[in-house]
């Protein structure tokens, strides 16, 4: 049936006329004009909370300074040392230097910088690669490039968790994957916490299969040495490109086969760019010098046949208050949160806010905004999680995934909810844990891009409610000021031991573990190990999640489903038009011939426009199906929706 199906679609496209003229889309220059009426915020910070402001802003200019200092050791790599080793000795570019000539010449988004400090086997800049969002040739990329001058690109389990997230980040967003392979393998004294595991190295390469068979093109470039493990990742992306005498490719170094064998042979005879462009067939394309590889990579990006929009330019008013105030409105604690609206009146195009239930639940805020011309649905906390703002968040979450919006969360969760004295504060507290429960399971099932923004804390379950790294948001970042933790170490005052909560414990074991909470949940501690997709600085987060939007959209106009083509045959089938004699007849012989095919197919379920790429995929590899992932003969999912025709 799928074979019948394909031969089918392919016809389809050659006799059936375009379906644009079905589908038409609203002016977006005369739509625009009246997002204006929707109302504007008030943004001017009250004389009363200026001492807040002021205490505020003088902790973000501390944090910064960290956030600088992490930034300029994260630009010198492994240092000056292995840099010239790397550039006069082995004759390679830098990693930036490499991404400059691939990407277009425009800023590209660089996630998780900062992943790799202060870990318990030391520091890895980076965690030895750089990950990011760019554009090639006007298309959205993912990239992995290994960076060797950080331990010779060896791999660590850091290094491992940032290239899955990568990976996971560009399965979310059916985004083309560019991976620039220098490494020299993993880093055997910590082989046990990067080989074994079902999220260890191996799962790069399993994702890699996953990403093909669900049209998501790979492109990899070999440009230097790729030893071991980290041979696969060019095998298996669909091009390849390797550089003449600087790219290997081998699972054991010349200098194995000396001990295993005796023989002496160089890297360029064991597994350089002319034995595998001529002998092993491993290389599609064969490129001189680097800077031809990566006009090699651009033209082959040229030809994956993505229908993009001519790029529009969205017209949008900047917001009315400045974004250098979020300084002073980004918290350096609990106490000295200031209210929301602050905040979202420096984010929002023209500081305008259509707000959703403004009397009820009022500790959390929600309504619709734009940025930089993208609408959105903003879910922000201005206080406790309480049962009725957790009601009207999974209210206005279902709202925003039935009209296909996406949502931006703004976090800033209480640190610590008292506990009950009495019997109605124990009923209240169990009906709000309920209530958040709903709001958890509103986010969990919105089939929309969500965006998480950490703007101060990430306490313990609301945070979950407020979609925490848990909840799979596709984006998450943090402003340098947040903190991460199960509770608030400047909220406790008690210590209870193991096994009995009664007992205290001593004042030294209470200090330590005030210590240890503090240091474990800055920003920076966050981002080292990656639970974060990044730290972004308060007055660049409009551009970020403008930036990210965009992103986002740009998997509507890739690989066509057949959805549209038979949502279109349906139309036509059963359209009576009045037109002249000639049109007339040549629109009759098209709508027999879309109902012909529309009968071959009947009954074929396809997995619904409500549900997403990820749960369609899931349903694929759960039936174990060989078609592709779009389609099945059957689901045995519960609750996906199916189309038949």
């Amino acid at each position: 049936m799928w074979t019948l199906q394909n031969n089918f679609c392919n016809l389809i496209k050659k006799t059936v006329p375009t379906f644009k003229c079905m589908f038409p889309h609203y002016n977006k220059a005369r739509y625009g004009q009246y997002i204006k009426t929707f109302p504007i915020l008030d943004g001017s910070i009250p004389s009363v909370c200026e001492h807040v402001f002021e205490k505020n802003l003088r902790n973000s200019e501390a944090c910064i300074q960290r956030y600088s200092e992490l930034l300029y050791k994260v630009s010198k790599g492994g240092g000056e040392n292995a840099i010239l080793r790397h550039t006069q000795r082995n004759k390679k570019l830098l990693v930036r230097e490499r991404l400059r000539m691939l990407l277009d010449d425009e800023s590209f988004l660089e996630l998780s910088p900062f992943a790799g400090f202060d870990l318990p086997y030391g520091d890895v800049p980076a965690a030895g690669c750089l990950t990011g969002i760019g554009k090639i040739c006007g298309v959205w990329c993912v990239f992995m490039a290994n960076d060797a001058t950080v331990k010779g690109g060896t791999i660590y389990p850091i290094s491992v968790k940032k290239q899955l997230r990568a990976q996971h980040i560009a399965i979310q967003n059916r985004l083309l994957s560019v991976y620039l392979v220098d490494s020299g393998g993993a880093f055997l004294p910590l082989q046990a916490e990067l080989f074994p595991d079902q999220s260890h190295g191996g799962r790069i390469f399993y994702n890699e299969a996953i990403m093909s068979a669900m049209k998501i093109p790979q492109v990899a470039v070999v440009c230097g040495s790729c030893t071991a493990g980290g041979a696969y990742v060019p095998t298996m992306a669909e091009e390849t490109v390797i550089v003449d005498k600087i790219g290997t490719m081998f699972l054991a170094g010349p200098p194995l086969v000396k001990a295993a064998t005796g023989e002496d042979i160089s890297p360029e005879d064991l597994g350089g760019a002319t034995l595998h462009s001529k002998v092993s067939g491993c290389i599609d394309h064969f490129a001189s010098s680097e800077e031809a590889a990566y006009e090699c990579v651009r033209n082959i990006i040229l030809t994956l046949n993505y229908e993009l929009p001519q790029e529009e330019t969205l017209e949008y008013d900047e917001p009315l208050y400045g974004a250098e105030e979020l300084l002073g409105l980004a918290p350096q604690g609990y106490r000295y949160t200031l209210p929301l609206k602050l905040i979202l009146s420096r984010l929002i195009d023209g500081s305008r806010f259509q707000e959703f239930k403004a009397e009820y639940g009022t500790t959390l805020v929600t309504g619709f905004a734009h940025m930089e011309g993208h609408l959105v649905g903003i879910v922000a906390n201005n206080g406790e999680l309480t049962h009725d703002a957790s009601l009207k968040g999974s209210h206005f979450v279902q709202l925003c995934s039935q009209r296909s919006i996406p949502i931006l969360f703004l976090q800033n969760t209480a640190p610590h909810a008292a506990e009950p004295t009495s019997l109605s504060q124990a009923e209240n507290h169990t009906n709000r844990l309920k209530a958040q429960a709903s709001m958890m399971a509103a986010i969990a099932c919105a089939a929309v891009p969500k965006i998480t923004l950490v703007i101060g804390g990430s306490y313990g379950n609301e945070s979950y409610a407020m979609c925490g790294r848990s909840f799979d948001p596709n984006f998450l970042f943090l402003w340098p000021n947040a903190r991460v933790a199960l509770v608030d170490s400047r909220h406790i005052s008690t210590f209870p031991q193991a096994g009995d909560d009664d007992c205290i414990g001593d004042d030294s074991e209470l200090k330590f573990l005030k210590e240890k909470l503090d240091q474990e949940s800055s920003a920076f501690y966050s981002s080292a190990r990656l639970w974060d997709d990044g730290i972004i600085l308060p007055q660049n987060s409009r551009k970020v999640i403008a930036q990210c939007l965009t992103i986002m959209k740009q998997q509507k106009y890739q690989i066509k489903s057949l959805q549209q083509y038979w949502g279109g045959l349906k139309e036509l089938a059963g359209a009576r038009p009045r037109k002249r004699s000639k049109e007339r007849e040549q629109h009759k012989a098209h709508a027999a011939h879309a109902r012909f095919v529309c009968l071959l197919l009947k009954k074929t379920p396809i997995c619904g426009a409500g549900t997403t790429r990820h749960q369609q995929w899931s349903t694929h590899r759960d039936t174990h199906s060989e078609e592709p992932p779009l389609l099945h003969k059957e689901s045995h999912q519960e609750g996906l929706t199916k189309y038949c025709l």
